[in-house]
């Protein structure tokens, strides 16, 4: 075995687990808290990147752009929630997915006429274009290792923010009993509009990180939005460390599984059968974990009594 490959490898799985993390974190706490099902998640995460492409351009500068795009999302969010969800809330899952099915297609049409139907690209200072050798001989290409340690920093924020603070208390009482604590005081319309801001950030940071790496494109967020939800159906509805543990299998799967696949498959097969196979089976693996969970544990790995735990 590559040893070598495999850490590049197992790198990379935590670096695409990362980003999933960032895009379920989101998603489960807006599913948890307020019962709504978000189909235009995704739509937040491409806007994200599209939102850092152009300040990248106006400020000519990656990090300058990032740090403009994480505010510019969260207030996207603030105004998609007291716009078009805020109603939907006392309405049935069926009418949740159709209306956000229909903000998708906004979305994706809206960026269709702005920035019209050509890709963009972000520009990466030189810094982060470099390599880092994490062990001798291993170099790992900075921008992906950067991913990787903003990934953890969130993680642990987010879990601070959760289980340590007045706001997550919020949030957790607002997952077990939204009526109590609304009869206690608490205005649940705010923390509903917050919760939500909050989601919509963390999905434009996965975007603004995603950008340099794969193509800023219309639709770019309906593909990763399929991964995300077998994130949260893994890990829990509702919870956060369930979100970060699926998340983080999911990547080492997809990743570790189409790099050595090949290898095993050439034992049973045709070289060109084996390329192509592999692909698939990593995919596929994915989904049949997700299968495995449902059948033996239907409410996910750490099912929470509260968010965030």
């Amino acid at each position: 075995m590559n040893w070598l490959l495999l850490l590049e490898q197992t790198l990379n799985g935590f670096q695409l687990g990362l980003l999933l993390f960032l895009l379920a974190a989101g998603l489960t706490l807006v599913f948890g808290i307020m019962d709504m099902i978000n189909l235009a998640h995704g739509s937040l995460y491409m806007m994200g990147a599209y939102f850092c492409a152009t300040f990248t351009g106006w400020t000519g500068s990656y990090l300058y752009g990032a740090l403009l795009t994480i505010p510019a999302v969260f207030l996207l969010g603030l105004v998609i929630e007291i716009v078009a969800l805020r109603t939907l809330y006392a309405r049935d899952h069926l009418d949740q997915v159709m209306a956000t099915f229909g903000l998708i297609l906004f979305f994706n049409e809206a960026t269709r006429l702005i920035w019209g139907p050509v890709g963009l690209s972000i520009r990466l200072p030189d810094f982060l274009i470099q390599t880092v050798e994490v062990v001798p001989g291993a170099p790992y290409p900075a921008f992906r290792l950067l991913i990787i340690i903003v990934g953890f920093l969130v993680a642990g924020l987010l879990y601070a923010l959760v289980s340590r603070t007045r706001l997550g208390m919020l949030i957790r009482a607002g997952a077990s009993n939204r009526e109590m604590i609304g009869a206690l005081g608490v205005n649940v319309r705010l923390l509903f509009t917050l919760v939500f801001g909050l989601g919509a950030a963390l999905a434009g940071l996965a975007g603004l990180m995603a950008g340099p790496i794969l193509s800023v494109s219309i639709g770019m967020g309906e593909s990763i939005l399929i991964l995300t939800l077998v994130v949260i159906v893994i890990g829990g509805i509702g919870s956060i460390k369930g979100a970060f543990v699926a998340a983080i299998l999911i990547g080492l799967i997809d990743t570790v599984g189409r790099s050595f696949l090949p290898e095993l498959l050439d034992l049973f097969l045709p070289s060109d059968s084996a390329a192509t196979a592999a692909p698939a089976i990593a995919s596929m693996l994915i989904y049949l974990l997700m299968a495995l969970i449902l059948a033996i544990r239907p409410q996910g790995l750490f099912p929470p009594r509260g968010v965030g735990k």
